[in-house]
């Protein structure tokens, strides 16, 4: 990239840091429109047994996603869900039993940055977006993931640490599978907040004057560019 352009996109990032903060409308924004039902079956045709099965069982459950492509189907807003997403593609997991993943589901939750490391030890497909302030789980079925962040909140708010975490989810799970209560596996336990109240920006370390050079670079780039249009016309 040329030393102009790497102004230019430095300078662009920045205003639109500052737009959407100061509109408050930041982070993903859900598709309203849904998927015509033969479309994706037509998509889900083509998968292996397990993500077409864990697909059919969603649809049923919240009706048709809001955006299908060949590898993923995706749902937004649908239940306690901020986002759902069916993936084809399966992700082999060997905790508490051997499974794949394939399908993952999205809260906004803010997660203190000392607990990172102690969710991982916990459970690989739990996973912390700090900056998007989201904590998605990924597994074979939604009562899995509804257990792994009932324990994931848990761990947060100091009553498990990962070990106490992962014996209790196999108690739960076998409980479950089992047909006998496992309220952990069958509802948030939790509030949820709004993204506002969970995302993390982080910290400006680059000073304020790399910043005003880089919009005045810009500025600079911008008049040569129009003064060689006059030239040209």
């Amino acid at each position: 990239m040329e030393p102009e352009e790497r102004w230019k996109t430095a300078a662009i990032a920045m205003g639109s840091d500052m737009k959407v903060q100061m509109m408050g409308n930041g982070g993903e924004k859900a598709t309203p429109t849904v998927e015509n039902a033969e479309t994706v079956q037509a998509i889900i045709n083509e998968w292996p047994a397990m993500s077409k099965k864990v697909a059919n069982t969603t649809t049923e459950q919240y009706g048709p996603p809001n955006e299908a492509i060949p590898s993923r189907l995706i749902w937004y807003n649908n239940g306690p869900w901020k986002r759902t997403i069916v993936y084809r593609d399966e992700i082999p997991h060997d905790f508490p039993q051997p499974h794949s993943d394939v399908i993952e589901q999205f809260i906004d939750y803010k997660v203190p940055i000392d607990l990172f490391s102690e969710l991982a030890k916990f459970d690989g497909s739990v996973i912390v977006e700090r900056t998007k302030g989201e904590v998605s789980s990924r597994c074979d079925m939604e009562a899995a993931n509804i257990l792994s962040l009932n324990l994931m909140n848990d761990i947060v708010k100091g009553k498990l640490n990962a070990e106490k975490a992962r014996e209790i989810y196999c108690e739960v799970t076998s409980a479950y599978m089992m047909n006998r209560p496992a309220p952990y596996a069958e509802k948030l336990q939790f509030s949820t907040l709004s993204s506002l109240e969970t995302i993390d920006t982080d910290q400006v370390m680059i000073g304020k004057a790399m910043a005003n050079q880089a919009m005045e670079k810009v500025d600079d780039i911008v008049d040569e560019d129009n003064r060689q249009d006059d030239v040209y016309h």
